[in-house]
Formats: C-alpha cells, structure tokens, sequence
C-alpha cells in the first residue's frame, strides 16, 4: 500500500502538490476557527505551516527547495514556480474595477514612491551597521529590501558579489514573509477594507507575493487592488536602484 501510494506521488506529482495544498488548506482553517476563533486567518496559518514544512523538507534533503527536493512532492516545485505564480499574479488583475483604481490617484502614485524608498534607506542602512560599507553592497541590500526581484537585479548591474546577492534575496524574502504573515493581523488597525486602502497598502509594503498573500488572508476581494501596485515596485525598483538609488549612495559612503 505504502509503495504504490509512494509510486502515485511520483507518477504524479503536480496533482500531488494541490492536493497537499488543500489539505493544507483544511487544517488551517480548522485551526483557524478552533484555536483562534477567527482572530487570525486559516492562510496566515497556512503560510506558517508552509515555511515549518519547507524547512523541514531542506532539513531532510539538505537541499534548496524545501519539499520540493522530496520525489513525492516534486510537483510543489512546479505548482510554486515562477510560471503559475506570476499567471497567478497577472490574472488577478482581471478583477481590477477600473472607476476604483483611479481612486488611488496621486496618493497611490505617492504610496509607491516611499514603498520603493524607505524599505532601500532601512536595508542598506541596516548593511551599513552589519559591516558592508561601501556602496555596491549597501545598495544591492538595500534594492533587495525593496523586492528580493530587485536585489539581485540591481547587484548584477554594479557588479555587486553572489555573496552580497544572495544577502538580498534572503532580505526581500524576510520582508514579504513578514507581510504575509502580519498583514491580516494588523488589517483592522490598518483599515484595510477598501480597493483604495489596498493599493496604498500594495504600494507601500510592495512585495507583490507577501501583498497577494496577505491581502488574500484578509479579504480576498482586495488582493487584486493590492497586488495592482505593487507590481510596479519590481519596475521601479529595477529602474532606481542601479541608477539614482546606487548614484546617491555612492555620493554618501564613497
């Protein structure tokens, strides 16, 4: 029995994937509603379950991907990949209402301007204080905090090191956990209720996976509002970060 079901998980491992995800799913509202009579949403809980579940599964493996370095869910590698996350991304926008988001308007614009801006002053200001003082490096942490898209992207383009660049994948990683996991806790205090109130959301937190996520725990409505915005912050980062951002920072440490 345990080898023929361990033959199926391989055989087929992309089913396998959405039916660990939906089982996932289950017990995290099950949790959701026993453990913490709704306060915190089953896909926040979901989230945490997800990250004990990948460490385990690296922890095992000792490889890279999480569950998806186990044969059996294979699959999860490919349901989490770039290609259905980002059509996951995109198709959101399909539930955009046009009239609504003009109602972002400059204060979306604005949001977006000091969610690419602020998150890069507190990352390289935090490399500044860990001991990596000279620009490229300051810079390359600091695009990171924008999106861990940006990081690496940036680093590439002022010859920053794959040492230094993985810093900042792992520093954009950390911020979009955090809003994942904090966004519907937090919601109520945020006034996260409204197409409007989610852009300025999306263009302040700006990562679009830790937005989508935790906008989708929230009420799942906004996520398309959110995710809207956001969206921007890889362009605009990719943009400032190897030009401006590099530039100004060079100016200041030398």
């Amino acid at each position: 029995m345990i080898e023929m079901l361990d033959k199926m998980l391989n055989k087929n491992g992309l089913v396998a994937a959405f039916a660990m995800v939906g089982l996932v799913m289950w017990l995290s509202v099950l949790l959701s509603r026993k453990l913490t009579f709704g306060r915190v949403h089953g896909s926040a809980i979901a989230i945490l379950i997800g990250l004990l579940l990948a460490y385990w599964g690296g922890t095992q493996t000792g490889g890279q991907h999480g569950l998806a370095d186990l044969s059996q869910f294979a699959g999860i590698g490919l349901m989490g990949g770039a290609m259905l996350r980002d059509f996951a991304i995109v198709a959101t926008a399909f539930e955009v209402q046009v009239d609504e988001a003009r109602k972002a308007g400059l204060i979306g614009a604005v949001s977006l301007l000091l969610g690419t801006l602020l998150p890069f002053i507190v990352g390289a200001s935090i490399a500044h204080a860990m001991g990596y003082r000279d620009a490229v490096s300051m810079t390359t942490i600091g695009a990171g905090a924008v999106t861990y898209i940006v990081g690496p992207v940036t680093g590439a383009a002022i010859g920053a090191s794959s040492d230094v660049m993985a810093l900042s994948i792992a520093t954009g990683l950390v911020k979009a956990i955090i809003v994942m996991i904090f966004t519907p806790v937090a919601a109520r205090a945020l006034g996260l209720s409204t197409p409007r109130s989610a852009m300025i959301f999306g263009g302040l937190a700006g990562t679009v996976s830790g937005v989508s996520a935790g906008l989708a725990a929230t009420d799942r409505r906004l996520v398309p509002y959110g995710a809207l915005i956001a969206t921007f912050h890889t362009g605009l980062g990719c943009l400032l970060g190897p030009s401006v951002l590099f530039l100004v920072t060079k100016a200041l440490v030398g």
